[in-house]
């Protein structure tokens, strides 16, 4: 998995990641003109193989996990659970994001201390045997209990995997790998319709309905993974054994060239996380990222519910859930792509979400029955957009966050406090409004204009803080002392956008 294509090293950090001449002479980190020469184009090969693939997998099943209740709900869930009428099994979507966004924050901190390979492979085996759970329960109350531990055990998935992507790569570099990342929750939904397809033929084997069969069989298979990875995940670069020590000096230079010393022997107490918060930014990254989780939960819960009501059977429905995701893999993996080279965030972030809008503007004018493979391919504008606009947001976000302690809070507090997006998404598409949805067609593409707004604000925030910061250098002449783990507070650092 060759992501870049880097030459020889450069000793230049870049130039829009630059902390100044004075900085770099002052930093502890070994020089990166002091390294021996090194192929970063196989380095960087090196590392993507032992990053990014095993961490694709093991979100990809989280995200399966947590959806999949969309594609058994269609296979007779509700009629089994008695819980087809009022608002029960939106409550059992709800129930799942209580945990998850209370424990973001905690569980970044703990697998610092835990290293990521025991960390996140235990939450996965942990949420892999609460999803058999899930597939034997008898009742509503045995469903809820289930979704509540499954928020969790899968609360330090998401946030851990982007906190540890974000400290072997480069900003410049860090959007391609986020966004491959990121797009598992597409695969997942393509993964997830094949799926329920197949295991929806498995209808009264053992007497249990196709339904559980899918929430067995799934748990199963993440229990599988989660042993996996405890082998295959890898930890920090500072922990790596898997780099030699040169090559680990030399991804500890280019990182602090790029973003600050890392600072990652100091601990992670209270007063450092609440100090995070003294930086208003981080509330405009949550804020952002929140509206984007409304119209994205909203879609991935309810896209076989909207697509039978076009008329498919329940086995149909799973098939022609499948081409929307996989569309939305391709276009984010080009905005992706595109983001990387021109080195620009916003732009990428926005012109997916205008295209989101544009796809719901077709879904709530075009309401003629005979007309649904035009409200079929409005999906199509929804999906890619969605999907493509929230791994731009989260990687502009997170990688303007310098060192271990603003970058792991920072990323757990923007997952976590974003998801109480989830719990509006999981009452947007009601019964009563099939089969037209518009109420959720419009709560989905407000909150999108809400996720877009914030996104001016905080390129604005970044702007003003870049402009500050040249005024204070120019005017004092030279760069105040810059603390270990200052990271991007630091006076010399730079905001991407």
């Amino acid at each position: 998995m060759g992501f870049l294509k880097e030459t020889k090293v450069d000793s230049r950090p870049d130039a829009d990641a630059q902390l100044g001449e004075k900085d770099a002479e002052r930093s502890t980190s070994p020089s990166l003109t002091a390294q021996p020469a090194i192929d970063e184009r196989k380095l960087m090969a090196k590392i993507d193989w032992h990053v990014v693939p095993a961490l694709c997998v093991m979100y990809l099943f989280a995200f399966l996990d947590r959806v999949n209740i969309s594609n058994a709900a269609i296979l007779g869930l509700k009629e089994d659970l008695d819980i087809e009428t009022g608002t029960k099994y939106n409550a059992a979507l709800t129930i799942f994001f209580v945990p998850y966004i209370i424990f973001e924050i905690p569980s970044n901190v703990l697998m610092k201390k835990l290293k990521p390979h025991i960390w996140l492979s235990l939450c996965m085996f942990a949420f892999g045997v609460v999803m058999i759970c899930q597939g034997l329960v008898s009742s509503w109350g045995g469903l809820m209990t289930t979704r509540f531990f499954l928020g969790v055990f899968e609360t330090g998935l998401f946030p851990g995997c982007f906190y540890l992507m974000g400290m072997w790569y480069k900003r410049s570099e860090a959007q391609k790998r986020f966004s491959f990342f990121f797009s598992s929750t597409t695969l997942a939904g393509a993964f997830g319709g094949i799926l329920a397809y197949g295991l929806g033929q498995m209808d009264g084997i053992r007497g249990y309905g196709g339904w559980r069969w899918v929430f067995i069989i799934e748990g199963v298979m993440t229990c599988v993974v989660g042993i996996v990875a405890f082998f295959v995940v890898c930890d920090f670069p500072e922990d790596a054994k898997w780099l030699t020590e040169e090559e680990r000096d030399f991804v500890r230079a280019k990182l602090a060239a790029d973003t600050g010393e890392a600072a990652a022997h100091k601990s992670l107490g209270l007063r450092d996380v609440l100090a995070v918060f003294k930086d208003y930014k981080i509330f405009i990254g949550g804020w952002m990222y929140f509206g984007q989780v409304v119209t994205a939960y909203g879609y991935a819960y309810f896209a076989p519910t909207i697509i039978k009501s076009y008329g498919y059977d329940p086995v149909k429905t799973q098939l022609y859930s499948i081409p929307p995701w996989a569309a939305a893999f391709g276009f984010s993996m080009c905005m992706a792509f595109l983001s990387d080279r021109l080195r620009h965030r916003f732009a990428f972030a926005l012109i997916p979400m205008l295209i989101a809008m544009i796809g719901y503007a077709v879904l709530l004018n075009v309401t003629d029955p005979k007309k649904h493979m035009v409200q079929y391919g409005a999906l199509f504008l929804v999906t890619s957009g969605c999907y493509s606009a929230m791994p731009v947001l989260v990687c502009w976000f997170a990688m303007n966050l310098g060192g271990h302690r603003r970058r792991s809070v920072g990323t757990a507090w923007q997952i976590g406090f974003g998801n109480i997006g989830g719990i509006i998404s999981t009452y947007s598409f009601l019964e009563q409004d099939a089969p037209l949805y518009r109420n959720g067609y419009i709560i989905s593409v407000s909150f999108l204009a809400f996720s877009a707004a914030m996104a001016i604000v905080y390129l604005g925030a970044v702007m003003w803080d870049n402009h500050r910061r040249d005024n204070m250098v120019v005017d004092s002449g030279v760069a105040a002392e810059v603390e270990e783990d200052a990271g991007d507070m630091a006076p010399t650092y730079r905001y991407n956008y």
